[in-house]
């Protein structure tokens, strides 16, 4: 608890972050018959993706950017965007290869942040690594968006419409989540290149 007293305002967001991943997995994994529970779903991921822009704004103008900054804001927005990815693969929105293509990714640009902390340097996210968050960001909203529309606006309507739109709906959320998987590739090629030299002074002899 003392820890968390001396935490600034930022990095608590940073860290609600995480908390709100669980309750949209919670949201997301609910059945169909429970109404609103994929519009929570879409309100939860907007506080979350609203959380992001507020911790690094706070922490650039007011309270000051921290290490714990730098190492867990872009891991919350990793576990955010991946529970609601995993969770689409289960709804059957998103092919399983595309979330692991997602998660790999991730998993490799966590790794070189690690290694360069072992070397006492500390990787900030880059620019394109927050093009890619916010499109990933885009691309979950989309989704959940299409999600709420499906099973609490059309609630109750007409056989043929649902399944037109289930059709269509599926179709969107698939080439969102190509894009974005490109994008999420793009990013962390680009993210090697400019961090490679970490790779390479990795294992030298002291």
């Amino acid at each position: 608890m003392s820890s968390l007293r001396r935490m600034n305002l930022p990095n608590m967001l940073t860290l609600s972050r995480i908390f709100m991943s669980a309750i949209l997995l919670l949201l997301l994994s609910l059945p169909d018959t429970i109404p609103f529970a994929k519009s929570l779903a879409l309100i939860v991921f907007i506080i979350a993706g609203i959380t992001d822009y507020l911790d690094g704004y706070l922490a650039r103008t007011t309270y000051g950017v921290t290490a714990f900054g730098k190492l867990m804001d872009p891991l919350a927005d990793k576990v955010m965007v991946c529970a609601a990815f995993v969770s689409f693969v289960e709804l059957g929105l998103v092919p399983a290869y595309i979330v692991v293509i997602i998660i790999a990714r991730e998993f490799l640009v966590t790794g070189l942040r690690l290694l360069a902390v072992e070397k006492g340097v500390v990787i900030a996210a880059g620019k394109w690594g927050k093009h890619k968050t916010v499109w990933q960001i885009v691309a979950v909203i989309v989704i959940l968006l299409g999600l709420a529309i499906q099973h609490d606006v059309l609630r109750g309507a007409d056989e043929t419409l649902l399944a037109n739109y289930a059709l269509g709906f599926g179709y969107i959320a698939y080439a969102v989540s190509i894009a974005v998987a490109l994008i999420t590739v793009a990013s962390g090629y680009l993210y090697f290149v400019q961090n490679g030299q970490i790779l390479s002074r990795h294992g030298r002899p002291k």
